[in-house]
């Protein structure tokens, strides 16, 4: 992998990582000056933020007017000017809520249930350019096609990992929570797996961990978390 693939790769996992970012949209009642809104996000699996967001918000609003937006999301650090951060810079698009995408987004965000009962709607940001900040002296311009993912078939095949992952393997899912968080995981569920890692919500925080190699299908995905899960094993 070359030096700038590795860059793209880091990219691509710090928008997996973050779930609350700062998206800015352009005001129409101030006249086009910046707006900024800290919402909830899921990555889909070709790498693209989505956000839940009710047609009565003010950032609604100015998209329906003026779709052009940034969404900003950074590394939850001390300090975070050392940290990560990615800005995104494109046109936000409303995507249609499918019973996939709404399950999918329950398992991440519960509480969002109630949501769908009003007037809620997924919107995402198909980026025209990014910008990466991977701490003091790396900074880069990155295009939309550089972030994307290999193709892969995780999208279609997930669903089945997680169901058979907290079926058998829920113990195995709480001790490695322990290992790597030092948390008391006592309720440790798997919400999404993606070519590049997995999820899991451990009693109501949301944990991410990064599989060490880009998996393309079910096999290798299940492959690699199985090792995972034997080697934080005592």
């Amino acid at each position: 992998m070359t030096a700038p693939e590795i860059l793209w790769k880091q990219a691509r996992k710090l928008l997996r990582a973050e779930h609350i970012g700062l998206l800015s949209t352009l005001s129409h009642k101030l006249g086009g000056y910046p707006f900024g809104s800290a919402v909830s996000t899921l990555t889909d699996h070709e790498a693209r933020p989505l956000f839940l967001i009710s047609q009565l918000a003010e950032h609604t609003r100015n998209i329906e007017q003026d779709a052009r937006a940034s969404f900003l999301v950074h590394e939850q650090s001390i300090d975070i000017q050392a940290g990560e951060r990615l800005t995104l810079v494109g046109k936000a698009v409303r995507v249609e809520t499918t019973e996939q995408l709404k399950a999918r987004y329950l398992r991440y965000f519960p509480s969002a249930e109630q949501y769908f009962a009003l007037d809620f709607s997924f919107y995402r940001i198909e980026p025209v350019t990014l910008r990466y900040i991977g701490g003091f002296g790396v900074a880069r311009w990155i295009s939309p096609t550089e972030i994307l993912p290999p193709p892969n078939s995780m999208a279609q095949q997930e669903e089945e990992l997680l169901i058979r992952f907290n079926l058998n393997q829920a113990g195995d899912l709480q001790l490695f929570c322990r290992t790597y968080y030092g948390t008391s995981a006592s309720e440790a569920t798997l919400v999404g797996i993606d070519c590049d890692g997995f999820d899991i919500l451990d009693d109501g925080q949301l944990l991410r961990f990064d599989f060490p190699d880009t998996v393309l299908n079910a096999e290798q995905a299940e492959a690699a978390l199985l090792r995972m899960l034997r080697e934080s094993s005592p």
